[in-house]
């Protein structure tokens, strides 16, 4: 790129000399119709649980969903997405409790549907809230079996899709669910649910809140690196994409976020799909405790997604989602 003017005649500084005309000139902004709201649901009932490493971030029981999902409406956040803290009693080898129609996420959803029709409901189709183990599919020799684990994220997504969800996000990088979800959900007469698929989901070390949150840290008791992507890869994220985009995904994700900005802006410039990035439960946290200790400004948390915005991402699923709307509503 060739830089044109010169100083003194060119002063870059006038461009940003008052609060009107770097509003005038800004390259990127971030609205309310950018968020995606995460709720984390839990057993029970009138219960409204705290969790430690997230704070401001709660449990709720499907009888309170209304306090946070009167607080979405109001704020027009667009799409909500839900992720159940399943009791360990409900636990087992192959997470069987994620196709019980009557599971905290059936619920949810036919509660969301029916007194919230105007909000999106976007659900994981994934085992890991479900397994006794804390991965995500049916261990075979102490690894996930691919195509055993398909069978059954097949059934769990037509299911999700029978009690009303918008939008499928399998995030569990079995290689081909995709394709095999989208035949399904066509030969089911879903042809209109969206799949966004977890096509960039890196084997991160900033999960640790969010299985914090859905109770499955203390299952975990390996890693998911034979299955989530490599952090130190870039290329191998163009192929994961490519064949999720042939297999029928309508959105992908890159998961999580600010460590892969890289990674968005390079797959929204070659592939042109809508790209939806993660800002995870640690990057959350780490921001908010930073707040909270006054180490950093909340304004922290605008450049932090900002960022996403500047890479290229069409939206982006965060637990500041009513922080920024009041924000941005005043």
């Amino acid at each position: 790129m060739k830089i044109v003017g010169k100083y003194p005649t060119t002063r870059l500084r006038r461009i940003r000399n008052s609060e009107w005309m770097r509003r005038l000139t800004s390259e990127n902004n971030i609205s309310i119709d950018d968020l995606i709201l995460p709720i984390f649901i839990r057993d029970g009932k009138n219960k409204v649980d705290k969790i430690k490493t997230m704070p401001g971030v709660f449990r709720y029981s499907v009888d309170k969903l209304s306090l946070i999902m009167n607080k979405a409406k109001k704020m027009k956040i667009p799409m909500v997405a839900f992720f159940p803290y399943t009791p360990s009693n409900k636990k087992d080898k192959d997470g069987s409790e994620a196709l019980n129609k009557d599971n905290l996420i059936c619920r949810s959803i036919k509660y969301a549907k029916k007194y919230y029709p105007n909000i999106g409901i976007m659900c994981d189709v994934a085992l890991d809230p479900y397994t006794s183990h804390g991965h995500d599919g049916v261990l075979i020799n102490n690894d996930v079996d691919n195509d055993k684990t398909i069978k059954i994220l097949v059934k769990q997504a037509l299911l999700q899709a029978e009690m009303g969800c918008d939008v499928l996000a399998p995030s569990d990088m079995m290689d081909g669910r995709i394709g095999e979800i989208r035949k399904a959900l066509d030969k089911k007469n879903f042809k209109n649910i969206s799949i966004i698929s977890y096509a960039a989901k890196y084997a991160s070390n900033f999960y640790g809140p969010f299985r914090d949150a859905v109770g499955s840290t203390k299952n975990l008791k390996s890693n998911k690196k034979s299955y989530q992507m490599d952090f130190r890869n870039s290329n191998e994220a163009f192929r994961e994409i490519g064949l999720d985009i042939r297999e029928g995904a309508d959105i992908v994700m890159v998961k999580p976020g600010l460590p892969y900005l890289d990674i968005i802006k390079n797959i929204k410039d070659n592939f042109k799909i809508p790209v939806f990035a993660y800002q995870v439960s640690g990057e959350y946290s780490l921001i908010k405790f930073g707040i909270n200790k006054g180490l950093i400004k909340d304004e922290a948390i605008l450049e932090s997604l900002l960022a996403f915005k500047r890479a290229g991402a069409s939206a982006i699923i965060t637990y500041f989602a009513l922080d920024l709307a009041k924000k941005l509503k005043n």
